[in-house]
């Protein structure tokens, strides 16, 4: 009995240690349940400030490439710039050559600048005529004080440029009484470009165009006064030559023999026409020599046809415009430089 007691004992004593090993195993469990949301929630914190410091430290990445790619562009920009440099400098001579020859080709040579004055000379003297006939009166009067205002003098311009003409000392440039005779009220560097030329030119046409040269030579024919002859001094004579030329016929003589000599020459020079220029030349030298028939006015009138005819104002025109041309591409590569200076 007393064993079966000892045992029962020993069975409740075992019942009471298993039951409170089962109630801290319970304990255990439930702290351990109770602690693993708070594990969890501190990873998830974790992770989550993890994700925080990767997306600043991304930023800053970001944000250094960033700054460094702009470095990098700014550098490549300078590098760039100075590299560039030579080129853009030969690139800003080269035009700079080309506009200074442009420029240039707008002006006119010494030589231009002479038949400049030379058609002013013709433009003032015909109007004038043209206003002392009574040829086109509604614009003779305001034509005459246009072109007389550029050549005042242009009877005594023309024969002194005849008369170097026959001396052949065109465009000397030393010569600097001629060019005051010539230019007198204006000065041609003034208006010594293209456009004075093309200016001219158009007052040339536009006398062409109403034919007013022919107008004032029927009209000074007409009034032609028949000169009185006698005897043996009317032997020998056409009837044209008994006819006296009036003093305006005379002049306008000289000035075309004037004229006409003035271009032969430049045409021998620049060796135009050179199987007839020289002997044209000559001829019209000599004629000054001579008084003055009606004849010659015939004479003078053939050889502004001749003139005309075979362009020699347009051949003079297209050398000296290259004439020029040359000098402006010897003095654009002559030097290293150019024209840089």
């Amino acid at each position: 009995m007393y064993d079966k007691l000892q045992l029962a004992e020993e069975r409740s004593d075992d019942g009471d240690a298993k039951s409170m090993h089962m109630e801290r195993e319970d304990s255990d469990i439930g702290d351990a349940v109770e602690t693993e949301p708070i594990l969890i929630s501190r990873k998830d914190a974790a992770l989550e400030q993890r994700k925080i410091a990767m997306r600043i430290a991304s930023r800053r990445s970001s944000s250094a490439s960033c700054n460094e790619i702009a470095t990098l562009k700014s550098e490549a920009k300078v590098t760039s710039n100075v590299t560039s440099v030579p080129r853009r400098m030969k690139s800003a001579r080269s035009e700079l050559r080309s506009l200074q020859a442009t420029a240039n080709r707008m002006i006119l040579s010494q030589e231009e600048l002479e038949e400049v004055v030379l058609k002013r000379c013709w433009l003032a003297r015909y109007w004038t005529l043209c206003s002392k006939l009574g040829i086109h009166s509604d614009i003779a009067e305001d034509k005459k004080e246009y072109w007389s205002s550029f050549a005042p003098r242009a009877l005594e311009a023309v024969l002194s440029i005849g008369q170097k003409a026959r001396d052949g000392t065109l465009s000397d440039n030393a010569d600097m009484e001629s060019r005051s005779k010539m230019s007198d009220v204006n000065d041609i560097s003034s208006d010594g470009n293209v456009e004075t030329m093309l200016s001219v030119e158009k007052g040339l046409r536009e006398l062409a165009s109403l034919k007013v040269e022919d107008a004032i030579m029927l009209t000074l024919a007409e009034n032609r006064h028949i000169k009185p002859l006698s005897g043996q001094a009317s032997e020998g004579r056409s009837p044209s030559e008994s006819l006296e030329l009036s003093a305006d016929e005379r002049e306008d003589v000289r000035f075309k023999q004037a004229w006409l000599t003035y271009f032969w020459r430049r045409a021998k020079n620049h060796n135009i026409e050179e199987d007839i220029a020289d002997e044209r030349l000559q001829f019209w030298i000599e004629q000054i020599n001579h008084p003055v028939t009606t004849s010659d006015v015939i004479e003078v009138e053939r050889g502004l046809h001749e003139l005309k005819k075979l362009g020699i104002e347009s051949h003079l025109w297209d050398a000296t415009r290259k004439a020029q041309a040359l000098d402006d591409d010897l003095s654009n590569h002559g030097s290293p430089t150019g024209s840089e200076a």
